[in-house]
């Protein structure tokens, strides 16, 4: 009977420091998303004045730069996955969701894969793969690997000239956690550029570009795939933490129901043994009643 006690009271205290830390790893959780959410946001007034910057550059037809839209013999596509655990389906989902898109276009694109797990499915599934980056662990590490990836893509374009890139990460929804979404960055086609050109600008003085218009539209044009590739991975890593949290949140309500659980038994056997303990008095007081009597 004590064994058993003891047994329960050992299970009870390892549910609670589980408790204590689930509870920590979800407050984590909640932090790292409020993070990658904000950065985001900071991230829309830079956005708007590269958009800006290019609206300048292709307002007037004579400055659209020829790019090819017919020519489909490389394309590119960026999957940014986690190799962090407690997540749930995150990498299963994204991948199945950019193999089914990916599988759309004419030709087998060429991938860089952000995050082994995903890589070591893709590779799998046969895709070929173009480059492996690390998936990083803060706001600040994801600066350097989009700086990464953009020279991977400037070193191929070099040799052989992508006509499409892709993007294809998981992002936030209300009302869910999350949800796999396709991005197409390139090429800058006709309709990108005539609904970039067709807003107004917001002052009544037009600027002009000063110097090679060329030269400036090749830099606005990066920062454009820079803006959207940090997006891109600060989405994904946002998702991954509100996949990390919603898993905390079943943990801590299983916890819960376990503590719940167990402490009724161990009440319940510990009432038993007072019981038994009661009994075992009252018989003994009994017994000694009848011999002095």
């Amino acid at each position: 009977m004590s064994d058993s006690t003891a047994s329960l009271v050992r299970k009870i205290a390892g549910a609670r420091d589980l408790q204590s830390v689930v509870r920590s790893m979800k407050a984590l959780a909640a932090s790292s998303i409020g993070e990658y959410e904000k950065s985001v946001n900071a991230l829309k007034d830079y956005s708007r004045t590269v958009e800006l910057g290019l609206w300048v550059c292709l307002r007037d037809s004579a400055s659209l730069p020829e790019m090819r839209t017919t020519n489909v013999d490389r394309i590119g596509a960026v999957v940014f996955g986690t190799d962090q655990g407690l997540v749930g389906q995150l990498n299963e989902e994204l991948v199945d969701f950019a193999l089914q898109t990916l599988s759309r276009l004419p030709v087998s694109p060429g991938i860089w894969a952000v995050g082994e797990r995903v890589h070591a499915r893709l590779t799998d599934e046969g895709m070929p793969i173009l480059g492996l980056f690390s998936v990083p662990n803060s706001v600040k590490a994801i600066t350097p690997l989009v700086g990464r990836i953009l020279n991977d893509i400037e070193v191929i374009g070099k040799t052989d000239e992508l006509t499409e890139l892709y993007l294809l990460y998981n992002s936030p929804r209300a009302g869910a956690i999350y949800s796999p979404v396709s991005q197409r960055l390139l090429p800058l086609d006709e309709i990108w550029r005539h609904g970039l050109v067709d807003r107004a600008w917001p002052t009544k003085q037009l600027p002009e570009v000063i110097g090679g218009d060329t030269a400036t539209l090749r830099a606005l044009i990066r920062e454009y795939l820079f803006v959207s590739l940090f997006r891109a991975c600060a989405e994904s890593m946002a998702s991954e933490n509100a996949g990390r949290l919603a898993a905390m949140q079943r943990a801590e309500k299983n916890i819960e129901e376990l503590l719940k659980d167990l402490s009724g038994k161990y009440y319940r056997l510990r009432q038993s043994s007072i019981d038994e303990e009661l009994f075992d008095v009252i018989s003994g007081f009994e017994a000694l009643s009848k011999d002095i009597q």
